[in-house]
């Protein structure tokens, strides 16, 4: 903390008792009391200094010869007056961050101007202001803090707005850029060991990465006043949204014991790395509901801005403390924003009323969902006529609805078996939901049939109007199952859900055989398209054609041939019978004669080289055949 050395005499003051006494050899003649601390001290360094204790004396002094002065409004008390009578006598003092503001307006107050003496008070303490004080932030914040003690003698020299437009001004500029050694574009230079450079000397610290939270705790120890005038100065100063509004929820969570149910869970918006500390005394209730009240009007109604979690926790401390009604209907109108982000832990809010009918407020909840439903339609969401089933159910814009009906849903389950609840009033909230918003209506089934249980004394009118809160053509084949054996629903429901069953196995039958002549009839018109696109594979199936009709000509002609050659071993054997085989063979060379010959001699020729053709076509074939393959392969 900076400081400046005032005086150069060596101090001379004794304290005894609820007394100051001034030990420099003379008797002390003017006595100035304070509340209830005194001051024996001597009339000439006090109004050579002060225009006020001037004056003060004069008037003390007609009367007797040792003067009484009493001051009851100076500002700092006791304490800054010691320190303004050390400053008369020229008695050595520190003029710090925390007594400076005390003895400004203590100087100020005395009239210790320049007409008094050369370099007086007022100009010692305000050039200390100036020059070293807000220059620095923890300097600046220390004497904002002690401006709350002398608020209006602190308004009125403009001292607590120059540290509060001091501190916004810091707060909103990179906190790299004041208070540290100067940064490069790469960040601060640094020695081989890591410490940072300061014109190349190293200074032996460690670079720090500051966060844009870097405040939220000192201006935590602001009292609500000076934090309220502070944000307003950080508006002003363009300070986003966002980063203010972190700063409300660490100033809440610090006085607000109640705030959180559990200890030790974190806000996902809040900063990691600070956690509210703990006071000694914790705040009134009274001192709880003014600033409850304050941080709703200073917490902008935005999506985002913090957690969910976070404003259920105000909301509950609201109703506890019992805050105005604006105040506990802006915050649901807040949490309405965002319901999508909320749990079902968050919603399950006791009812903190004196009648106690139920055991969660399900009238917050309901008119929660009312703000909710509300938003949606101002951003214009989906509604059941803008499009059909499928594209309701797979809309990225209906994921928030179709999530905060789950909630709803899972909220009625858990406050159904409160045997107070009365039929209108769950009725009413499971009804604001949306159609379009529930895909099924398994978890409505699941709440209706709990209530049921836990209400078994409802008439069967009561059970038939309840149940037809639910879709029975959007109950899963689980809960169609389940339904279909449940006692507890009508008949007349039953009879629904069991068609409605009996309708969805049939679908869903005809859907699997649908599928599969679809997955077939695809790989068929792949396979052809794929052959359409390839120009070789078509060229081949051309040749491969050919092919076909040569081989099918060449086992016609094969099959003539082997029926001659049979004929011609007929006519032999015939002739053989009848002559040896000399005479034979003669008798048929002769009947024959050289034609026979020839045409064996030809048909053999023939038979062979047919043969060869025909085998050399057959291995093609086979060759084509297995490019054939190939390319089934590769478009399969």
């Amino acid at each position: 903390m900076a400081c400046m050395k005032l005086g150069s005499k060596t101090d001379a003051f004794q304290r005894q008792g609820q007394a100051w006494f001034c030990t420099t050899g003379l008797p002390s003649d003017i006595v100035v009391e304070i509340g209830e601390m005194s001051f024996h001290l001597h009339k000439f360094p006090l109004l050579s200094r002060s225009g006020v204790m001037e004056r003060l004396i004069a008037e003390a002094s007609d009367e007797e010869e040792k003067c009484f002065i009493c001051i009851s409004d100076i500002p700092g008390g006791a304490k800054t007056f010691e320190l303004v009578a050390k400053f008369c006598y020229g008695v050595k003092h520190e003029l710090t961050a925390s007594n400076v503001v005390y003895l400004l307006c203590a100087a100020d107050h005395l009239e210790m101007t320049e007409e008094y003496g050369e370099g007086n008070l007022i100009v010692q303490t305000e050039t200390f202001l100036n020059q070293v004080v807000l220059r620095n932030w923890k300097d600046s914040l220390r004497a904002l803090q002690t401006c709350d003690d002398i608020i209006s003698y602190a308004d009125k020299l403009n001292i607590t707005k120059r540290c509060i437009e001091l501190l916004a001004t810091k707060a909103s500029t990179d906190p790299n850029l004041f208070g540290w050694p100067m940064m490069e574009q790469s960040g601060p230079m640094q020695s081989p060991g890591g410490s940072v450079l300061w014109n190349g000397i190293s200074t032996g610290a460690k670079p720090k990465n500051t966060s844009l939270d870097w405040w939220y705790e000192d201006a935590s120890s602001l009292s609500l006043p000076l934090y309220k005038r502070l944000i307003s100065a950080m508006e002003s100063c363009g300070i986003r949204e966002e980063i203010i509004a972190g700063s409300l929820t660490f100033y809440a969570k610090k006085y607000l014991p109640g705030l959180i149910r559990r200890q030790g869970a974190k806000d996902s918006n809040s900063s990691a790395s600070l956690a509210p500390v703990a006071l000694g005394a914790p705040l009134s209730e009274e001192d709880q509901k003014i600033l409850l009240e304050e941080i709703d009007r200073l917490l902008p109604i935005k999506k985002g801005l913090v957690s969910t979690k976070f404003l259920f926790g105000l909301l509950r401390t609201a109703m506890i403390i019992r805050a105005s009604p604006s105040c506990i209907s802006n915050f649901e109108k807040r949490i309405g924003l965002q319901l999508d982000k909320a749990t079902l832990e968050d919603l399950l809010m006791p009812n903190f009323s004196y009648s106690m009918e139920t055991l969660y407020n399900v009238d917050c909840v309901q008119r929660i969902l009312e703000h909710f439903l509300a938003m949606d339609q101002i951003i214009g969401g989906a509604t059941p006529c803008s499009a059909d089933d499928g594209q309701i159910i797979g809309s990225p814009s209906l994921t928030p609805i179709t999530m905060v009906a789950k909630l709803i849903d899972g909220y009625l389950a858990e406050v159904a078996p409160d045997v107070n609840l009365k039929l209108p009033k769950f009725q009413a909230l499971a009804a604001s939901v949306p159609e379009y918003a529930r895909p099924l209506d398994d978890g409505l089934y699941r709440a209706i049939d709990i209530y049921l249980k836990s209400h078994p004394w409802l008439l069967e009118s009561e059970r038939e109007q309840l149940c037809r809160l639910m879709d029975c053509q959007k109950l899963s084949l689980e809960a169609c199952t389940h339904a279909a054996q449940n006692e507890r629903l009508p008949l007349r429901i039953v009879v629904q859900v069991l068609f409605f069953e009996q309708v969805q196995l049939r679908t869903s039958i005809a859907g699997c055989f649908l599928v599969s002549d679809n997955i077939d009839g695809s790989r068929q018109l792949r396979n052809g398209f794929a052959g359409s696109t390839d120009g070789g594979w078509t060229s081949t199936v051309r040749e491969n054609q050919v092919l076909k009709v040569g081989m099918d000509n060449m086992r016609m002609r094969v099959s003539e041939l082997e029926k001659e050659c049979s004929n011609m071993t007929q006519e032999i054997e015939k002739l053989g019978r009848g002559k040896g085989p000399s005479s034979t063979w003669g008798t048929v060379s002769k009947k024959f004669g050289f034609k026979l010959k020839s045409q064996m001699c030809s048909a053999q020729e023939n038979s062979i080289s047919n043969q060869k053709n025909g085998n050399g076509k057959i291995e093609k074939v086979q060759e084509m055949k297995v490019e054939h393959k190939k390319y089934s392969s590769k478009d399969d």
